[in-house]
Formats: structure tokens, C-alpha cells, sequence
């Protein structure tokens, strides 16, 4: 059974992007190429949940022609995947994504049952919050960025209960950026 991991970068107050989704904030780290990033992301993955703006966004992106090639093969990775589009609004469009529209829960929980490999919960903000608050994420991997926003679209926002984590690891990289990677530890009622 697969499990879901949130991935993704977070400023150290806790935002996931600018109050106008501008994510100009993201530390490079000089040392690594971004498409080393994403193929480490994506490592061990079969699946990506997008929210439908993060899709619309970034579903379909392909790196211009004068990106490394690194960067070209990550995303030819990325695109390979299973893409799965939460959405009230739509129902479909051209591409390879699934679009689940209703029975949240129940599409979740039958996904990651077939699933070998786990599900990168890629976002945005209000899937995120929506598949936080049916319980379902089952690790979270946050690259916190040594940047101080102030105001933007926060990471976690109307949460409905708390959720107790364990840590399960660390990095640390030359940028600054801290890597955190918790467990979602089972309630105890």
C-alpha cells in the first residue's frame, strides 16, 4: 500500500508561496542542480496528487531548452507518474490526470491501496488542508527555507484536530534550507 508524503518547500514562517503564489523566495542551493532535487523527490514515488490550480500551474510544465539536462529527465520522470486533480470544476482536459471530483476519502483511500509506491501530495493549500484534516497524509517532508515572508498562502490553515508527529530525520544543506522529515504518528483515543 502506498502512503502519502507532502513534499514541498516552506519558508520558516510557514508559508508555501507569496500572497500572490510568487515562490521567488525558493533558496538555490549552488551545489545541486534543481532536477537532482525533483529526482530525489520523486524516488519511490507512483503517484502525484494536484489541487486543480497547482495543476493548471505546474501539471504539464516542461523546462525550456536551455535547462539542463538533468532537469529535462526529472521532469520527463515527473510526467511519467499517475497524476490524480482534485477538482469541484472541472472534470477533465487533455492530458494524462485523473480528475476526482467527489468521494474524496473513498477515491483516496482506494488509490493508495493499489499503489506499491507512495503518492507525493504536491498541493496546493487547500488539498492539502482537505486531505490533513480526513487523516490521510502519512509523512511530511517540508524543505524549510531561511526566508521570512511575513504574509502569503500559509502551509497549514484551518486545520480541524491536531496532529501529533515523529521525526524521523533531518538534512541539512550549504543554502541554509533544513529538511525535515516527520511521521504522522496514529492518535491514541
Amino acid at each position: 500500500m502506498g502512503k502519502i508524503v507532502l513534499t514541498l518547500a516552506v519558508t520558516l514562517d510557514g508559508y508555501i508561496s507569496g500572497p500572490n503564489g510568487e515562490i521567488d523566495w525558493l533558496v538555490k542551493d549552488e551545489a545541486k542542480d534543481f532536477g537532482d532535487t525533483l529526482a530525489e523527490i520523486l524516488d519511490g514515488v507512483d503517484a502525484i496528487f494536484y489541487g486543480r490550480i497547482s495543476y493548471d500551474l505546474w501539471g504539464n510544465y516542461l523546462p525550456d531548452e536551455k535547462a539542463s539536462a538533468k532537469l529535462k529527465e526529472s521532469y520527463a520522470v515527473l510526467h511519467s507518474k499517475t497524476k490524480y486533480v482534485f477538482s469541484k470544476t472541472r472534470e477533465g482536459d487533455t492530458g494524462k490526470a485523473i480528475f476526482i471530483t467527489s468521494d474524496i476519502k473513498e477515491k483516496i483511500l482506494e488509490i493508495k491501496q493499489k499503489m506499491n509506491g507512495n503518492i507525493w501530495l504536491y498541493g496546493g493549500s487547500k488539498l492539502i488542508t482537505t486531505i490533513l484534516n480526513l487523516g490521510l497524509v502519512d509523512e511530511y517532508k517540508l524543505a524549510v527555507h531561511p526566508v521570512i515572508l511575513g504574509k502569503g498562502i500559509p502551509l497549514f490553515k484551518d486545520i480541524n484536530e491536531r496532529i501529533s508527529l515523529k521525526l524521523l530525520d533531518t538534512q541539512q544543506s550549504t543554502s541554509g534550507v533544513i529538511v525535515l522529515n516527520y511521521e504522522a504518528v496514529a492518535a491514541k483515543h
